[in-house]
């Protein structure tokens, strides 16, 4: 590799919060509900037809709609793209920036080797070309929080092109009906992240923040072959979990490492392609749906009025549900690329090209890269299906919600249920339970052994499956309890005792005034519902299913009542 990649830490110094005054912030003013501007500029993607068809409303013309999305994810890495500055989530303001992060004159950028193997290791994944040798150039505009004044990024030659994304998604919102979709990806880059603007409204003023300055990101262009928000959202959803897999990036968008902006626009079918809006900044897959669904049908409802679709930057107000106008769209002249002139081409080697002598440390080899790369999304929900017999969309279920494959797979390990009832109980109970107290996996006070102690309970036939539930709710409740604990303190077990059920069922009846004093004549269905209820009440215990199963409870319940009756009424004569 032709630029350095061995690299000490550069001087890191504490810097003041920078005030702005308010005027300057003329024409970029942040989202509504907002505190912080991201990464801005002017979208990349070429339009083309590659679309589908939106639902046709009666008396409207047909309408299809384009969406491409540029995608910016934060690079797993402990330093910054191009100096020693630490990246660390929440820390002080202005705290991890070094000289260069500040753009100090005379600081000069030194390449950092973890981000490009990230790069290299994202595009192999995402079936894209790996480029031998690319190119930095500088990306120039002038904001409050970008101190150089442009921002180093790959504009002419990137690290990877000419990749494809494949994706699922619900045909008519039917979970078992699934259809894969492939959206084109037409490059990606590294380049260098912005600060933070903290906008304070009631002072009328603005805050800097560079601790994010001279971040390393990889964005993603995604050609514009998807039609709706739920196809958009799903995408980047597919694309994240990828990204978790690889460890390329954390992808927490609840953190702004994984921010989206959508192009949207729409035409009659036969039609030159609409003039597009950009959506910037969205930080969540369901506001990305919401967003672009939106604006879809912001603009047709704009040009049925006989309005026109201006070329605009827009963001997206959760509260409100809508998009709202930011900034107009800069041309492509204003932003004045160059190339890079302290940075060389970057070269990669794969096997066949790696000149002999070479230190491994100092060159990227593109073929000992493919051979580290994990095991996918994709790859690992077909395992599931065949393995453990699991419909497609429960593979998908265990793949999305974070943690949740890792906690299944050690609850197989440590019971003997089968598969099908392990994937019940954790997709089902388990997964419900986390919805209504709002926790994640990691948050559980439920441990994959306390469930797979409870489901080999359930196996053996010791407990009924309303017990079992009843034992996972104080496993909630009372942490440190095992399963076997909780059915013993409250007497849950399934009664063996054919005597001893007898004896309960009689002393039910007789404790029943409504069967000892049949009079005036009674409902033999009511009867035997308020005496099961009763029975209910006294026990949830039912008998256990043997080689050859006694009788139910209710059927035991019934032929006691009706010997009972024709007792008394053999006494009344």
């Amino acid at each position: 590799m032709a630029a350095p990649t061995l690299r000490s830490c550069c001087s890191v110094r504490r810097w003041a919060l920078t005030f702005i005054d308010g005027g300057s912030r003329r024409g970029r003013r942040a989202p509504t509900g907002s505190t912080s501007s991201g990464k801005r500029g002017r979208s990349s993607v070429a339009q083309q037809p590659l679309i589908t068809t939106q639902k046709e409303r009666k008396g409207e013309h047909k309408w299809l709609s384009v969406v491409g999305l540029e995608i910016h994810a934060q690079i797993s890495s402990n330093s910054k793209l191009f100096s020693g500055s630490q990246v660390r989530f929440a820390a002080p303001p202005n705290s991890l920036v070094s000289f260069f992060d500040a753009s100090l004159p005379g600081t000069l950028p030194v390449l950092n080797r973890r981000c490009v193997e990230a790069a290299v290791m994202t595009g192999l994944a995402l079936n894209c070309h790996i480029n031998k040798k690319s190119l930095f150039d500088r990306k120039h505009y002038f904001y409050a929080d970008l101190p150089a004044g442009y921002q180093i990024t790959q504009q002419r030659l990137p690290i990877a092109v000419n990749g494809s994304l494949a994706y699922s998604i619900c045909v008519e919102k039917k979970p078992s009906q699934l259809i894969t979709k492939t959206v084109r990806i037409k490059q990606i880059q590294l380049e260098q992240d912005s600060g933070r603007s903290l906008h304070d409204d009631l002072r009328s003023q603005t805050l800097i923040d560079l601790n994010r300055a001279g971040v390393g990101l990889l964005e993603v262009v995604l050609e514009p072959d998807m039609s709706c928000g739920e196809e958009a959202a799903t995408a980047v959803r597919e694309l994240q979990l990828i990204l978790q897999a690889l460890g390329t990036s954390q992808a927490n968008m609840a953190e702004g490492q994984l921010r989206v902006d959508a192009n949207v626009s729409v035409h009659h079918p036969g039609e030159p392609l609409g003039v597009r809006t950009e959506v910037k900044n969205l930080n969540s897959a369901r506001f990305l749906a919401k967003a672009i669904d939106y604006e879809i049908q912001r603009q047709i409802k704009e040009l049925e009025n006989g309005g026109e679709i201006l070329n605009e930057t827009r963001s997206f107000d959760d509260k409100l549900g809508c998009t709202v106008p930011m900034r107009d769209k800069e041309g492509k002249q204003d932003y004045r690329f160059m190339p890079e002139p302290n940075l060389p081409p970057l070269i990669l080697y794969d096997t066949a090209s790696l000149p002999a002598g070479m230190d491994p440390q100092q060159v990227i080899n593109i073929d000992w890269i493919r051979e580290q790369l994990p095991e996918l999304p994709r790859v690992t929900r077909e395992k599931l299906s065949q393995q453990y017999g699991m419909l497609p969309e429960h593979s998908f279920t265990l793949l999305n919600e974070v943690g949740l494959l890792e906690f299944f797979q050690n609850v197989i390990k440590e019971t003997r249920a089968e598969p099908k009832k392990v994937t019940n109980w954790v997709l089902n109970t388990f997964l419900g339970f986390l919805k209504q107290q709002n926790l994640t996996v990691s948050e559980s006070p439920v441990t994959p052994s306390a469930l797979a102690e409870l489901l080999n309970l359930l196996d053996r036939k010791a407990i009924s499956s309303a017990a079992a539930k009843q034992v996972l709710q104080e496993l909630w409740r009372s942490q440190g309890k095992t399963p076997a604990q909780i059915v013993s303190e409250r007497k849950l077990e399934l009664m063996q005792d054919r005597e001893a059920l007898e004896r309960l069922c009689q002393a039910t009846m007789e404790g029943h005034p409504q069967v000892n004093h049949p009079q005036p004549p009674i409902s033999l269905p009511g009867t035997l519902a308020a005496l099961q209820r009763a029975l209910d009440r006294k026990t949830s215990l039912r008998w256990a299913r043997g080689p050859r199963p006694p009788p139910h409870r209710g059927c035991l319940i019934k032929t006691r009542f009706l010997a009972h009756s024709e007792a008394l009424s053999a006494d009344t004569h």
